[in-house]
């Protein structure tokens, strides 16, 4: 979720994992988020939460999983948010995030471009022949007024 923290789970991460490999069973998922196992069951059914799964069905939650049951939890009880609005601030946070790295995506590119066209420019410049010499071009307004004796 946007800005949130994933705890420290006090040991470092097994080679090739991070905060988000699904790692935990249900019952350890339960007491590292302070839920029942149940809970936890009815926040996959509802799609607050959902964890990996193993090849055999079993749930594993990653500790981005463990923060989320956290924030869901502080959101019912401190927040009285009921689950249909957590559901939509998560589904929210989630939109935000994504368009935030879609913004930097783009900012990357539009600067790879910027510096291209910066680039090609130099070049263009550099090739100019030393011997010309740019001409000035102007334009003037002219006012035309008959002469009056000739008729």
């Amino acid at each position: 979720m946007a800005g949130r923290r994933t705890p420290d789970p006090g040991f470092g991460f097994p080679p090739g994992s991070d905060e988000d490999t699904p790692m935990f069973v249900i019952s350890v998922a339960a007491q590292l988020s302070g839920l029942h196992a149940q809970t936890l069951r009815s926040y996959d059914r509802l799609g607050l939460v959902s964890p990996g799964r193993t090849p055999a069905g079993g749930r594993r939650y990653s500790l981005r999983d463990i923060a989320l049951l956290r924030e869901v939890q502080r959101l019912s009880q401190e927040e009285g948010v009921n689950l249909a609005g957590i559901k939509r601030i998560i589904d929210l946070e989630n939109e935000v995030d994504a368009l935030r790295s879609q913004v930097q995506e783009l900012a990357e590119e539009v600067a790879a471009a910027h510096a291209a066209a910066e680039q090609a420019a130099a070049q263009i410049h550099a090739s100019y022949r030393r011997d010309l010499v740019p001409v000035r071009q102007e334009t003037a307004l002219v006012v035309w007024k008959p002469d009056r004796k000739r008729r």
